[in-house]
Protein backbone atom coordinates (compact mmCIF):
# COMPACT_ATOMS: atom_id res chain seq x y z
CA UNK A 1 0.00 0.00 0.00
CA UNK A 2 2.89 2.37 0.75
CA UNK A 3 3.83 2.16 -2.95
CA UNK A 4 0.43 3.62 -3.87
CA UNK A 5 1.02 6.49 -1.47
CA UNK A 6 4.50 6.98 -2.85
CA UNK A 7 3.05 7.29 -6.35
CA UNK A 8 0.62 10.04 -5.28
CA UNK A 9 3.35 11.69 -3.22
CA UNK A 10 5.72 11.77 -6.19
CA UNK A 11 2.98 13.11 -8.48
CA UNK A 12 2.37 16.01 -6.07
CA UNK A 13 6.09 16.81 -5.88
CA UNK A 14 6.43 16.82 -9.66
CA UNK A 15 3.19 18.76 -10.26
CA UNK A 16 4.19 21.64 -8.00
CA UNK A 17 8.01 21.31 -8.16
CA UNK A 18 8.19 20.94 -4.39
CA UNK A 19 11.74 19.57 -4.16
CA UNK A 20 14.76 21.09 -5.88
CA UNK A 21 18.42 20.17 -6.09
CA UNK A 22 20.34 20.62 -2.80
CA UNK A 23 17.27 21.43 -0.71
CA UNK A 24 17.51 20.84 3.01
CA UNK A 25 14.03 19.94 4.19
CA UNK A 26 12.75 19.92 7.76
CA UNK A 27 9.72 17.74 8.37
CA UNK A 28 7.38 19.10 11.02
CA UNK A 29 7.04 15.85 12.95
CA UNK A 30 4.21 16.06 15.47
CA UNK A 31 4.17 12.30 15.92
CA UNK A 32 0.67 12.01 14.45
CA UNK A 33 -0.06 9.55 11.65
CA UNK A 34 0.07 12.13 8.84
CA UNK A 35 3.45 13.61 9.79
CA UNK A 36 4.89 10.10 10.27
CA UNK A 37 3.61 9.04 6.84
CA UNK A 38 5.12 12.20 5.34
CA UNK A 39 8.49 11.50 6.96
CA UNK A 40 8.40 7.87 5.77
CA UNK A 41 7.61 8.88 2.19
CA UNK A 42 10.31 11.56 2.10
CA UNK A 43 12.90 9.14 3.50
CA UNK A 44 11.99 6.54 0.87
CA UNK A 45 11.83 9.09 -1.94
CA UNK A 46 15.26 10.45 -0.96
CA UNK A 47 16.84 7.11 -1.94
CA UNK A 48 15.88 7.37 -5.61
CA UNK A 49 15.03 11.04 -6.14
CA UNK A 50 16.68 12.50 -9.25
CA UNK A 51 17.21 15.67 -7.22
CA UNK A 52 19.49 15.26 -4.23
CA UNK A 53 18.29 16.75 -0.96
CA UNK A 54 18.94 16.53 2.77
CA UNK A 55 16.27 15.66 5.31
CA UNK A 56 15.80 16.22 9.03
CA UNK A 57 12.81 16.02 11.36
CA UNK A 58 11.83 18.62 13.94
CA UNK A 59 9.47 17.82 16.82
CA UNK A 60 8.10 20.60 19.00
CA UNK A 61 7.53 19.41 22.57
CA UNK A 62 4.46 21.31 23.73
CA UNK A 63 5.11 20.27 27.33
CA UNK A 64 8.59 21.78 27.81
CA UNK A 65 10.61 18.55 27.76
CA UNK A 66 8.14 16.36 29.63
CA UNK A 67 6.99 14.29 26.64
CA UNK A 68 8.28 10.79 25.92
CA UNK A 69 9.44 10.66 22.29
CA UNK A 70 11.52 7.48 22.66
CA UNK A 71 9.54 5.53 20.04
CA UNK A 72 9.73 8.38 17.55
CA UNK A 73 13.48 8.71 18.15
CA UNK A 74 13.84 4.99 17.46
CA UNK A 75 11.81 5.23 14.26
CA UNK A 76 13.82 8.20 12.96
CA UNK A 77 17.00 6.20 13.59
CA UNK A 78 15.55 3.33 11.54
CA UNK A 79 14.89 5.76 8.67
CA UNK A 80 18.36 7.27 9.09
CA UNK A 81 16.82 10.71 9.61
CA UNK A 82 18.20 13.13 12.17
CA UNK A 83 15.58 14.22 14.71
CA UNK A 84 15.69 17.55 16.51
CA UNK A 85 13.43 17.84 19.57
CA UNK A 86 12.68 21.43 20.55
CA UNK A 87 11.29 22.24 23.98
CA UNK A 88 8.51 24.80 24.22
CA UNK A 89 6.01 26.17 26.74
CA UNK A 90 3.14 26.28 24.26
CA UNK A 91 0.76 24.25 26.41
CA UNK A 92 1.25 26.54 29.42
CA UNK A 93 0.91 29.68 27.29
CA UNK A 94 -2.29 28.52 25.55
CA UNK A 95 -4.11 26.73 28.35
CA UNK A 96 -2.69 28.04 31.65
CA UNK A 97 -1.77 31.67 30.95
CA UNK A 98 -4.15 32.63 28.16
CA UNK A 99 -6.91 30.10 28.95
CA UNK A 100 -7.96 30.18 25.29
CA UNK A 101 -11.52 29.06 24.58
CA UNK A 102 -10.55 28.33 20.96
CA UNK A 103 -6.91 27.31 21.43
CA UNK A 104 -6.13 25.70 18.07
CA UNK A 105 -5.36 28.90 16.16
CA UNK A 106 -2.91 30.26 18.74
CA UNK A 107 -1.30 26.85 19.27
CA UNK A 108 -0.80 26.37 15.53
CA UNK A 109 0.62 29.89 15.16
CA UNK A 110 3.13 29.33 17.98
CA UNK A 111 4.16 25.92 16.64
CA UNK A 112 4.64 27.25 13.11
CA UNK A 113 6.74 30.13 14.40
CA UNK A 114 9.04 27.86 16.39
CA UNK A 115 9.24 25.29 13.59
CA UNK A 116 10.18 27.84 10.92
CA UNK A 117 12.70 29.60 13.18
CA UNK A 118 14.38 26.35 14.16
CA UNK A 119 14.37 25.04 10.59
CA UNK A 120 16.27 28.14 9.50
CA UNK A 121 18.61 27.79 12.47
CA UNK A 122 19.36 24.19 11.43
CA UNK A 123 20.24 25.30 7.90
CA UNK A 124 17.02 24.28 6.16
CA UNK A 125 15.43 26.18 3.31
CA UNK A 126 12.15 24.25 3.29
CA UNK A 127 9.66 22.93 5.85
CA UNK A 128 7.43 19.99 4.91
CA UNK A 129 4.02 19.68 6.59
CA UNK A 130 1.78 16.61 6.67
CA UNK A 131 -1.45 18.12 5.41
CA UNK A 132 -3.62 15.66 3.50
CA UNK A 133 -6.30 16.08 0.86
CA UNK A 134 -8.90 16.13 3.64
CA UNK A 135 -7.05 18.99 5.40
CA UNK A 136 -7.05 20.99 2.17
CA UNK A 137 -10.83 20.63 1.75
CA UNK A 138 -11.60 21.19 5.44
CA UNK A 139 -9.53 24.38 5.47
CA UNK A 140 -11.48 25.66 2.47
CA UNK A 141 -14.78 25.17 4.32
CA UNK A 142 -13.39 26.58 7.57
CA UNK A 143 -12.39 29.76 5.73
CA UNK A 144 -15.74 30.01 4.00
CA UNK A 145 -17.94 29.35 7.05
CA UNK A 146 -15.97 31.12 9.78
CA UNK A 147 -14.08 33.85 7.88
CA UNK A 148 -16.29 34.55 4.86
CA UNK A 149 -13.39 33.84 2.47
CA UNK A 150 -12.82 31.36 -0.36
CA UNK A 151 -9.34 30.28 0.68
CA UNK A 152 -7.17 27.33 1.61
CA UNK A 153 -3.45 26.64 1.92
CA UNK A 154 -1.18 26.22 -1.10
CA UNK A 155 1.02 23.19 -1.84
CA UNK A 156 4.03 25.52 -1.87
CA UNK A 157 4.38 28.86 -0.09
CA UNK A 158 7.41 31.10 0.36
CA UNK A 159 7.47 32.92 3.71
CA UNK A 160 9.54 36.07 3.27
CA UNK A 161 9.62 36.90 6.99
CA UNK A 162 11.46 33.66 7.80
CA UNK A 163 13.02 32.97 4.37
CA UNK A 164 11.49 29.49 4.44
CA UNK A 165 9.41 27.71 1.79
CA UNK A 166 6.61 25.57 3.18
CA UNK A 167 5.71 22.49 1.12
CA UNK A 168 2.83 20.04 1.54
CA UNK A 169 3.71 16.89 -0.45
CA UNK A 170 0.80 14.66 0.64
CA UNK A 171 -2.19 16.78 -0.39
CA UNK A 172 -3.04 14.18 -3.07
CA UNK A 173 -3.40 11.54 -0.33
CA UNK A 174 -6.63 11.00 1.61
CA UNK A 175 -6.69 10.65 5.38
CA UNK A 176 -8.22 7.17 5.13
CA UNK A 177 -5.10 6.09 3.25
CA UNK A 178 -2.76 7.39 5.94
CA UNK A 179 -4.88 5.56 8.54
CA UNK A 180 -4.42 2.28 6.67
CA UNK A 181 -0.66 2.71 6.26
CA UNK A 182 0.12 4.06 9.72
CA UNK A 183 -0.95 1.03 11.75
CA UNK A 184 2.64 -0.05 12.43
CA UNK A 185 4.03 3.44 13.01
CA UNK A 186 4.90 4.81 16.48
CA UNK A 187 2.02 7.30 16.66
CA UNK A 188 2.39 9.79 19.49
CA UNK A 189 -0.82 10.11 21.49
CA UNK A 190 -2.37 13.57 21.23
CA UNK A 191 -2.66 14.89 24.80
CA UNK A 192 -4.24 18.21 23.85
CA UNK A 193 -7.49 18.75 25.83
CA UNK A 194 -9.06 20.40 22.76
CA UNK A 195 -8.54 17.32 20.59
CA UNK A 196 -11.80 16.36 18.76
CA UNK A 197 -13.57 19.47 20.13
CA UNK A 198 -12.63 21.97 17.44
CA UNK A 199 -14.20 23.84 14.53
CA UNK A 200 -12.19 21.60 12.19
CA UNK A 201 -13.75 18.52 13.75
CA UNK A 202 -17.21 19.98 13.13
CA UNK A 203 -16.35 20.56 9.47
CA UNK A 204 -14.94 17.03 9.23
CA UNK A 205 -18.23 15.60 10.51
CA UNK A 206 -20.26 17.80 8.17
CA UNK A 207 -18.26 16.68 5.13
CA UNK A 208 -18.64 13.05 6.21
CA UNK A 209 -22.42 13.51 6.28
CA UNK A 210 -22.37 15.10 2.82
CA UNK A 211 -20.28 12.21 1.50
CA UNK A 212 -22.87 9.73 2.77
CA UNK A 213 -25.52 11.55 0.75
CA UNK A 214 -23.27 12.26 -2.25
CA UNK A 215 -20.41 9.71 -2.44
CA UNK A 216 -18.54 11.59 -5.18
CA UNK A 217 -18.62 14.90 -3.29
CA UNK A 218 -15.12 14.54 -1.81
CA UNK A 219 -13.48 14.04 -5.21
CA UNK A 220 -15.50 16.82 -6.83
CA UNK A 221 -14.70 19.38 -4.11
CA UNK A 222 -11.00 18.54 -4.21
CA UNK A 223 -10.86 18.81 -8.00
CA UNK A 224 -12.69 22.13 -7.92
CA UNK A 225 -10.17 23.55 -5.44
CA UNK A 226 -6.99 22.47 -7.26
CA UNK A 227 -8.25 23.26 -10.78
CA UNK A 228 -8.21 27.04 -11.39
CA UNK A 229 -9.67 26.53 -14.87
CA UNK A 230 -12.89 25.36 -13.24
CA UNK A 231 -13.38 28.54 -11.20
CA UNK A 232 -16.50 30.50 -12.05
CA UNK A 233 -16.71 33.07 -9.28
CA UNK A 234 -18.47 36.43 -9.11
CA UNK A 235 -15.33 38.55 -9.10
CA UNK A 236 -13.94 36.89 -12.21
CA UNK A 237 -16.81 38.18 -14.35
CA UNK A 238 -17.39 41.52 -12.66
CA UNK A 239 -15.78 44.72 -13.98
CA UNK A 240 -14.83 47.69 -11.83
CA UNK A 241 -17.73 49.60 -13.34
CA UNK A 242 -20.16 46.84 -12.32
CA UNK A 243 -18.79 46.91 -8.77
CA UNK A 244 -19.36 50.65 -8.52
Amino acid sequence: MIQKLLSKFRKCIETYNLIEENDKIAVGLSGGKDSLILLTLLAKFKRFSPKKFDLIAITIDLFDGKSDFSEIIKYCNELNVELKIVKSQIYDIVFTERKEKNPCSLCAKLRRGILNTKAKEFGCNKVALGHTRDDLVETFFLSMFFEGRLSTFAPKTYLSNSDITVIRPIIFIEERETINDSKNLPIFKNLCPANHHTQREKIKQLLAQIKQEIPISSDRIFRAIISPESYNLYDKFTTKKDKN
